[in-house]
């Protein structure tokens, strides 16, 4: 991946560096940083202005400009070199690859660190949130959402989060689709654990994507900051299902608030799990009742055939018997004429997408899916 400090932007390298000494100095947050640029005229020219101009400056008190002063000048070069090691970019709002979605959010993101496909960002995205404590039904649903997005050309965006985030971004990662992973920590922090192999693969095949320092640690604070981010990349916010004390629900307030759209899949009154999503309901919220309706809202998206966006093909003649009953590997390969390695991959392929579980001894499954997804009788 080219160096961050290689990139031609904007910004000169004594400037991005500059830039981001400004923007790690304590004291100066989003506001302020664009106050000392607008009256200084470069970062550059903030960090070497006088103490009284700085003063003068509106916004800005002795203390910040005391701050702006005294910050060691190799502040930003060090973050740069860092990120550089460890395989990233630095992105700041004058890169033409920065987000244009965020700039325009409430206390935008003075920097991001990024790691992976950075033309991702270009494209129509969905954020797709829920529950860390969910439901099969929720799984399954958080899964079409995701491969409907994905086989569409609209990259989806959630927060790396065990549960439904992991659920979103394996899905569309299954699609050949595109995905961004929001994190609460440094770029180079697998957090929570269980998903090093999910951190592993966005690096590889998605884009991962954070506000917060190399070395960072998720604290309290970390995932409210994170969620603004992961509705701010997206037209649309897609709840799947949330408790009332689910962090999924600040992801739809901060979209709101943003001014995006907002669809809630609905759950069943009787599950704490649905508890928030309902609410979400009641409150006004659109209900996402058909997967394919989320394309309603992107009309540049890629047309996807009822067969690719349901089970089709050879998946749907597996689905056809599995929904029988479940069968061994030698029972499914004689009666699909299919060598056992070819089978194995497609199974643990429908596994990931949450078609088929497998059970003890080689016997696969059909999970349970909604009635419009279920492959047609006789196919």
């Amino acid at each position: 991946m080219p160096s961050s400090t290689s990139n031609t932007t904007d910004l000169g390298i004594d400037d991005r560096e500059a830039y981001l000494t400004l923007a790690l100095t304590p004291g100066v947050g989003p506001e302020r940083l664009a106050s000392l640029l607008a009256a200084c005229g470069s970062p550059g020219g903030a960090l070497v202005a006088p103490f009284a101009f700085l003063c003068t400056i509106p916004g800005i008190s002795r203390a910040c400009a005391t701050a702006v002063r005294t910050t060691r000048r190799d502040t930003g070069g060090h973050l740069l070199r860092a990120v550089d090691r460890l395989g990233g970019r630095i992105l700041v709002p004058f890169d033409p690859e920065f987000p244009k979605l965020l700039l325009g959010i409430p206390s935008p993101p003075p920097f991001l660190v990024a790691v992976g496909r950075l033309e991702l960002l270009d494209a129509p995205a969905v954020a797709v949130v829920g529950s860390r404590e969910h439901t099969r039904y929720g799984a399954e649903v958080c899964r079409r959402v995701a491969l409907t997005a994905a086989l569409a050309g609209v990259v989806v965006v959630s927060g790396m989060a065990r549960g439904l985030d992991a659920v979103a971004h394996r899905a569309a990662l299954e699609a050949g689709g595109g995905t961004i992973g929001v994190l609460g920590a440094g770029i180079d922090v697998v957090y929570p654990k269980a998903n090093s192999g999910l951190y592993q693969a966005m690096r590889r095949d998605g884009l991962l994507l954070t506000e917060f320092l190399p070395g960072d640690r998720p604290t309290a604070g970390s995932f409210p900051r994170r969620n603004r981010l992961i509705s701010g990349l997206a037209r649309v916010t897609v709840v799947v299902e949330a408790s009332v004390t689910s962090g999924a629900l600040l992801t739809a307030g901060s979209a709101l608030a943003q001014g995006r759209d907002v669809l809630v899949v609905p759950g069943p009154i009787t599950s704490a799990t649905a508890g928030g999503a309902n609410r979400l309901l009641r409150d006004g919220a659109a209900p996402l009742i058909d997967p394919a309706d989320l394309l309603t809202f992107y009309p540049e998206a890629r047309p996807v055939a009822p067969t690719a966006a349901g089970p089709g093909g050879l998946q749907a003649r597996v689905l056809a018997i599995l929904h029988e009953g479940g069968r061994h590997i030698d029972d499914l390969c004689a009666l699909l004429d299919l060598p056992p390695g070819r089978l194995l991959s497609l199974l643990g392929a429908m596994e990931l997408m949450g078609l088929v579980r497998q059970e003890p001894g080689l016997v696969f499954s059909a999970e349970l899916l909604p009635p419009a997804l279920r492959p047609p009788a006789g196919v």
